[in-house]
């Protein structure tokens, strides 16, 4: 990211902050915002029964005849060089079929990068794989195992023998720190901003509070593991994957194997979570090469270990928030500075620094984040990047400053809340964070919270109370298409290369054709999942909804157009263009006139056609750079601590959401709820084990990575605004994120209000809670130390 992207998006946002909304996508309301049968319903997942019934297929239960397993040996140091390798045990071990290293692999391009210019390219990291006997980080690919069963080729995996010329690395963050460096731009986001002169306003603040939070590395641990069942057919390459890219996917395996895209076939049905882990890593690539030389399918399966080694998570970030604020509670100075780790082959900027920019207004601002460059696996996308690690540090300086000024943190919050965009003064497409705040203080009885912490006890637990709030911007990705195929029966069908990643993206799509077609719901079907089917772009930044509802609404304007056409002039809608009629009643009427109507058998019938088929694209995204878009979450938390053990008990969170329209109450419900947990286990239990001497994880299996359980999760009470967007199509913003953000916070926050300990650095385990000292050393757990 470059001077030159923030000075083109720079100037795309002033020009288009002088043309007006109208001529802009979102420029007038959807229609079907106010026309809503089947949307905003409680409805089933249409992929549930045959999920239930074990009838639904993953990338890992494809067959195919004559199929290999695949594993994979790591490598041990995190630089150097691949000095001897034998792998004639391995060779010799039963049912193995090849062995693959860097010798015998054949020529591979490097994997296109991820980004907002090529939506076709799914690379996470620029390193070349198993091309030479160069080690970049501890834990790559140095050779892979095909056997018969997936056992044998573990087993001889465990024979191959290697030996390194180790090399100097760098793993150690605080060394790393030193030499970071600080990139022009962080996404589409100029990283520096400084407005207001904030150290100056800082320094004559009579409230102010200056301190550093840490959040540590974490790893996915989706389901559904890493897998894919590949096979080379006559020159095509067949991928059966678990993505949420998959044309990306296809696009970048043609490059990294020299075909034409044409000859990549990538099915993914459905995927057992995502989160942002399944994109394209290095296995598909290795199993694809290996499928290659052994001239049979192979099935990868990541182990959990393999999975932590070879597929990136969320980095680690230490961030310095300092507040300043008259009596008032108004903020006069915000500082964001922070450091993550981002190697220089990562594609991921951990963007944390983004949410100081976007939550509350403020008379000065100063923010900055840099990168440490370490030798370690790439860093990637975890649910909702950036901007949980980022909500952390604010909400808990926030917590901080309203125990500093003996004001509720709901009030300081209601004084500070940004009417337009703190920076920019960009409008809001629509904006009711504080009637979310209100609506989830009232559910979790936000009254009866004592404003002194360790004030309330039930034996020996300390009880408290704590909320924080968390934003996550609206994005709506270009060139998304969906073909509309409409019969003289009246039936639908939508198609797309979307994906099914467990957050019901075919039901909800079908509510929205269904309402936007004005046909009952059983008279619509839709199909997603496969590269033959129209370009969708990748699952993530929960943007997929928003971008395939505008490819679905621009499909259905060329199905209008494409009626009247074939109605011709014998029919009540002659004479009307496409932007006088709208769908109802299984068929087409005027807008000024609804009695003008006639129905889609009836012009099928009349012209002598079957069907009728079109393809639409959702349009370049420019709202996004006119208006300031982002879902705002208030969420709240209620726990006890043990005074004897330190033991922390979740007994309520509760998450209110203000994120445009609701389609479905039954998906968002859990949607939102599964953020909130993810956030839970940011908050006490989610940390990866990195060993700093040489760069190894520790933490590669499910005993050792500490994700929330049942027993873990409380009573969770979602709520929300359901205003609409008028910005957005079918007034919805993206909700698959935002309901992790602010949750770590509101539980430290809680942590707080219980024991008068303040804990800036996650996660939040027993050691951390110093029940014993006075309070100034409890609030000085963390020290504001930063260089």
């Amino acid at each position: 990211m470059s001077k030159l992207q923030n000075a083109i998006v720079g100037g795309v946002r002033t020009v288009l902050g002088r043309v007006p909304a109208s001529w802009l996508p979102g420029g007038t309301p959807d229609p079907i915002i106010q026309k809503r049968a089947t949307l905003g319903t409680q409805q089933p997942r249409i992929d549930g029964p045959d999920k239930v019934r074990g009838a639904a297929r993953f990338a890992a239960e494809v067959p195919m005849a004559n199929l290999l397993h695949a594993a994979f040996v790591h490598s041990t140091v995190a630089r150097g060089k691949i000095a001897e390798l034998d792998v004639s045990a391995a060779e010799a071990a039963p049912g193995v079929a090849l062995v693959m290293t860097y010798r015998n692999a054949p020529k591979m391009s490097v994997p296109p990068a991820i980004g907002i210019t090529n939506l076709k390219a799914a690379g996470n990291h620029t390193l070349p794989v198993m091309q030479d006997a160069e080690i970049r980080w501890n834990g790559q690919a140095v050779a892979v195992i095909l056997a018969e069963t997936r056992e044998q080729a573990e087993h001889a995996a465990t024979l191959v023998r290697i030996r390194y010329n180790a090399a100097q690395s760098r793993t150690r963050f605080k060394d790393g720190k030193k030499d970071a460096s600080t990139p022009d731009s962080i996404l589409i986001e100029r990283n520096r901003v400084d407005k207001g002169n904030a150290s100056k306003k800082l320094a004559e603040a009579a409230y102010k509070i200056d301190a550093v939070y840490r959040t540590p590395w974490q790893n996915h641990n989706p389901i559904e593991p890493h897998a894919a069942t590949i096979a080379w057919q006559d020159g095509q390459l067949i991928v059966h994957d678990a993505t949420q890219m998959i044309h990306a996917t296809a696009g970048s395996l043609a490059k990294v194997f020299g075909l034409k895209e044409a000859d990549v076939f990538v099915s993914s049905p459905f995927v057992g979570g995502g989160f942002g882990a399944k994109g394209m890593w290095d296995h598909q690539i290795l199993g694809a090469a290996a499928a290659k030389l052994a001239g049979r399918p192979v099935r990868v399966m990541l182990s959990r270990a393999s999975m932590h080694r070879l597929v990136g998570g969320r980095t680690q970030t230490e961030q310095r928030v300092a507040l300043g604020a008259s009596a008032d509670g108004k903020l006069t100075a915000l500082l964001h500075h922070g450091y993550a780790t981002k190697p220089r082959h990562s594609i991921c900027d951990e963007g944390f620094s983004l949410t100081g920019r976007s939550l509350y207004a403020s008379a000065s601002f100063d923010i900055v984040q840099h990168h440490v460059d370490l030798d370690l696996l790439a860093n990637s996308f975890m649910r909702a990047p950036g901007e949980t690690p980022g909500t952390f540090a604010i909400e808990c300086a926030m917590d901080e400053l309203a125990h500093q000024l003996g004001m509720d943190p709901v009030e300081l919050r209601r004084r500070n809340v940004a009417s337009c965009d703190p920076i920019s003064g960009a409008p809001h497409s629509q904006s009711a964070t504080m009637t979310a705040y209100d609506l989830g203080a009232e559910r979790i009885g936000w009254a009866r919270r004592a404003p002194a912490p360790r004030a309330r006890r039930d034996g020996e637990w300390l009880v408290g109370m704590g909320c924080a709030g968390g934003t996550f911007p609206f994005a709506r990705m270009p060139g998304t298409s969906a073909r509309i195929t409409l019969d003289a029966r009246g039936q639908a069908h939508v198609a797309s290369a979307a994906h099914e990643m467990g957050m019901g993206t075919a039901t909800v799509q079908r509510q929205h054709a269904a309402d936007r077609l004005g046909l009952p719901l059983d008279s619509v079907s839709v199909t997603i999942g496969d590269s033959r089917l129209p370009f969708a772009s990748f699952a993530g930044g929960s943007s997929q909804t928003a971008s395939l509802g505008a490819a679905i609404n621009a499909a259905s304007g060329k199905l209008a157009a494409e009626l009247l056409r074939l109605a011709g002039n014998d029919t009540p809608l002659a004479g009307l263009r496409a932007s006088d009629v709208e769908f109802a009643d299984s068929g087409l009427r005027s807008i000024d006139d609804p009695s003008r109507h006639e129905s889609f058998a009836s012009i099928f019938r009349r012209s002598g056609h079957k069907d009728l088929s079109v393809t639409g694209e959702s349009g370049p995204p420019l709202e996004m750079l006119k208006f300031s878009m982002h879902s705002t979450s208030a969420i709240f938390c209620q726990l006890r601590v043990s005074e004897v053990t330190g033991e922390i008990r979740i007994d309520r969170l509760v998450g209110a959401f203000d994120c445009g329209r609701i389609l479905n109450t039954k998906t968002a419900t859990s949607q939102f709820k599964g953020g909130m947990i993810m956030g839970l286990g940011m908050a006490l239990t989610e940390e990866t084990l990195l060993d700093e001497r040489s760069g190894r994880i520790m933490s590669t299996s499910l005993a050792d990575y500490h994700v929330p359980v049942h027993l873990d999760v409380p009573e969770i009470d979602v709520l929300w605004t359901d205003i609409p967007d008028p910005r957005t199509p079918m007034g919805a913003r993206g909700i698959g994120e935002i309901g992790t953000t602010g949750v770590a916070a509101a539980v430290a926050n809680a942590v707080f209000n219980a024991t008068g300990t303040r804990v800036r650095d996650l996660p939040i385990t027993l050691d951390k809670l110093a029940f014993n000292e006075t309070p100034e050393k409890r609030e000085a757990i963390s020290p504001p130390e930063f260089p």
